[in-house]
């Protein structure tokens, strides 16, 4: 297992050397097989980068190199650089606690410092011949995060008044909340409601790829 990284530079200079391979060399050089598609493998190119850059997270609700507080986020774009989708960016914690501060909250966290990697993901490129873009290491700019912390609050608002199920895909600037479960029979307990058995979709934070494109667009 690679050891993490100590500093950012180390980082990007890991993910530098990235830049430009096929998913397959990479694989090769870790010894990892490439599934043949993504619609059984979820995930997969996430967990090929974190093992090729030496993250220290695994599931925890913490950045995924926790010593530098650097979240990983792969990006999958077109053929044009642009990113193809939103991108998750943790669960909703659908308890009062955890929606009573953006300071302390699960997404700044998440959000505060991040190594995006694009990804080719034209549907025609198998797998295997799909290549590594250039990394962008961000932070939020002010304007950035004040609209963050916006959209956040909102939908925090809604939640924490018992009215997620009014939520819809069309709400947050830059974050918005979608549903996250493999199918509608996955629910999960929210504590906001009065009903202390109240049940719900698991939903997820995201951020809409219009946002993420201004991110690794180059200026």
């Amino acid at each position: 297992m690679l050891q993490p990284p100590t500093t950012a530079q180390e980082l990007m200079d890991r993910a530098n050397k990235l830049s430009g391979i096929t998913l397959q060399q990479l694989a090769n050089q870790l010894q990892i097989q490439v599934p043949d598609k993504m619609k059984y493998a979820k995930g997969w190119i996430g967990n090929l980068l974190e093992h090729a850059l030496g993250t220290t997270a695994a599931n925890s609700p913490e950045p995924d190199f926790v010593e530098l507080g650097i979240e990983l986020k792969t990006i999958p774009i077109d053929m044009n650089g642009k990113p193809k989708e939103s991108t998750y960016i943790c669960v909703v914690q659908l308890d009062p606690d955890a929606l009573s501060s953006w300071e302390s909250s699960l997404v700044k966290r998440k959000l505060s410092h991040v190594l995006w990697i694009p990804i080719e993901a034209k549907k025609e490129l198998s797998v295997s011949l799909r290549r590594i873009g250039s990394p962008v290491l961000w932070k939020p700019d002010t304007k950035q995060e004040k609209q963050l912390r916006k959209d956040w609050q909102e939908l925090s608002d809604m939640i924490a008044m018992g009215n997620i199920d009014k939520i819809s895909s069309t709400m947050g600037t830059y974050l918005q909340i979608r549903p996250k479960a493999a199918n509608s029979k996955v629910l999960t307990i929210d504590k906001n409601q009065t009903d202390v058995k109240q049940t719900t979709l698991p939903r997820g934070f995201y951020l809409r790829s219009s946002f993420t494109c201004q991110i690794i667009t180059p200026k």
